[in-house]
């Protein structure tokens, strides 16, 4: 008896979290600050992590920025800096509101850290959260974005490379999870999001590496999110972000079929990385861009293996990544051979 009553309770929530869910499409929830909360962002050097070290600047977070290229992680830095130095600057500035009142933003004393770290190796990520803790504090905003890719098909792909892949995309939130999390839990406070990809929810011809790396990472993150909410840690938010290709240039020369790549080009990085705030800010527990992508992602989960295959065919998605290998193919010839290799 007890457990058909409990089965009526179970039904009633799953109900009642569609009904929430679609309240959310219609309700734009409030969004949640981060000022003065520690954020870390891995490879924030460049592309998308650049972009969230700069949206997380703007809404007054303090910055710490994990980069494998200590040049381009202190240009990202100086970007930082210059949002901080307008903010305070047009806080400096007495600016009255309708109603003759002043309205300044709240002071914090803003900064932003720099660290070289390879996160694909684990004792430098240990080592640098370790730095983290005592030059700055405990982090309060984990962004797992730090990813690389291949390009090689699997046979022609060095075993060297595609342990990289996994390294980086994948073990590396392993690390700096571990590194983090335990003050999360003590405090019952954080927010832990995992840049992943398209490609770690439905897979493509030639990137195997790549979409096992990404695979691996979206079921981390589950998992993750499973065992916070089996601990009652519900302080504790998780975002997964999944982007369907984005124009960063990581996959230059990545086609679908002509016909259908107007109506699905790549992704814009700051539209991205905007609908990724939003989610984060919002505590949305994960978030599809373009919102197309639920419905490919529903679809493979329900069609037969031949029946994906026919529409990948349709769509051109079964070899787009083709012309992106080419690519990079054509160009490794061409600096060994300037190299004289």
């Amino acid at each position: 008896m007890n457990i058909l009553l409990e089965f009526f309770v179970v039904t009633f929530r799953v109900l009642w979290a569609f009904v929430l869910a679609a309240a959310k499409w219609l309700v734009r929830p409030k969004e949640k600050s981060v000022a003065g909360q520690v954020c870390l962002i891995t490879g924030a050097g460049s592309g998308l992590g650049r972009l969230f070290a700069l949206e997380f600047a703007r809404r007054r977070a303090l910055l710490v920025l994990w980069d494998i290229n200590t040049q381009s992680n202190e240009e990202t830095a100086g970007m930082v800096r210059h949002i901080y130095r307008e903010m305070a600057e047009a806080a400096a500035a007495p600016r009255v509101a309708g109603d003759g009142e002043k309205d300044a933003l709240p002071h914090c004393n803003l900064q932003v850290y720099t660290y070289t770290c390879d996160v694909g190796k684990r004792e430098n990520v240990y080592s640098t959260a370790e730095r983290v803790r005592k030059e700055v504090g405990e982090v309060s905003v984990l962004v797992n974005n730090a990813g690389v890719v291949s390009g090689h098909h699997l046979l022609e792909c060095p075993d060297e490379l595609i342990e990289r892949t996994m390294m980086v995309n994948c073990h590396a939130h392993f690390w700096t999870t571990k590194a983090f999390l335990p003050k999360m839990l003590e405090m019952n406070h954080g927010h832990i999001v995992t840049v992943a990809s398209s490609l770690g929810l439905f897979s493509t011809a030639g990137v195997e590496d790549y979409c096992a790396s990404k695979f691996g990472a979206v079921g981390f993150h589950e998992s993750l999110s499973h065992e916070l909410k089996a601990a009652e840690k519900d302080g504790i938010k998780t975002t997964l972000v999944c982007p369907y290709l984005v124009d960063t240039g990581m996959f230059r020369g990545c086609r679908i079929r002509k016909e259908i790549e107007p109506f699905l080009p790549p992704l814009k990085p700051e539209y991205c990385v905007k609908q990724a705030m939003r989610a984060i800010l919002t505590d949305q527990p994960m978030i599809c861009t373009p919102r197309l992508m639920y419905m490919v992602t529903f679809m493979k989960s329900i069609l037969p293996f031949e029946a994906v295959v026919c529409m990948y065919r349709f769509l051109g998605a079964d070899k787009c990544m083709y012309p992106f290998i080419a690519q990079r193919k054509q160009a490794t010839n061409n600096n060994e051979a300037k190299n004289g290799i």
